[in-house]
């Protein structure tokens, strides 16, 4: 059976727009006091990591979508040049919570989670000198982006894709391919 494809408008990506899923992060004046405009991390559950992602052949287009449930993490592209990044609201449970229902699954790592239903995706264009920071269980596809090849500022945890690295396929359980349509 051919998966269906869900074709995904992008939206800008805001400080109001993406408030449900993280920050956006815009330039500031030098020596500006900390406050609710910067990153607020979450970086406290191991050795932090910042590195440049270089990244090939990330067309428009994900079936599969990925959570941290241990660490915020921050994605901007270098030169400020425009790409996608698809998502959709944290769903980790309390694992204190005795009826953790039927949708429920058990990660890997340990935590509980339900996985992201079809129609909860969305697709953010992020623009311009800014990058994102995801809030910890927030789902995730991409970078994605038109040129052959681009670079990524990535800050999270030395260990976060070995321990804490919880992915969806919504090819194989949900019959579900999306495409971003911009």
């Amino acid at each position: 059976m051919e998966p269906s494809v869900v074709k995904l408008k992008p939206i800008e990506a805001t400080p109001e727009t993406f408030k449900e899923f993280g920050q956006v992060i815009q330039a500031s004046p030098d020596g500006e006091k900390f406050g609710p405009h910067d990153a607020q991390l979450d970086l406290t559950q191991g050795t932090p990591r910042l590195y440049i992602m270089h990244l090939q052949d990330r067309a428009l287009e994900f079936s599969s979508i990925t959570h941290h449930a241990n660490v915020t993490q921050c994605l901007g592209s270098i030169g400020g040049h425009a790409w996608y990044l698809g998502v959709a609201k944290p769903s980790i449970v309390d694992p204190d919570v005795e009826d953790k229902g039927a949708n429920v699954l058990q990660s890997h790592s340990g935590h509980f989670f339900v996985p992201p239903a079809v129609d909860s995706v969305q697709v953010f264009k992020i623009i311009g000198p800014k990058f994102l920071k995801l809030n910890r269980g927030t789902w995730h596809a991409g970078p994605l982006f038109n040129p052959d090849t681009m670079d990524f500022y990535n800050l999270e945890l030395s260990n976060t894709n070995v321990v804490d690295h919880t992915s969806h396929n919504f090819k194989e359980e949900n019959a579900t391919v999306f495409v971003i349509d911009d």
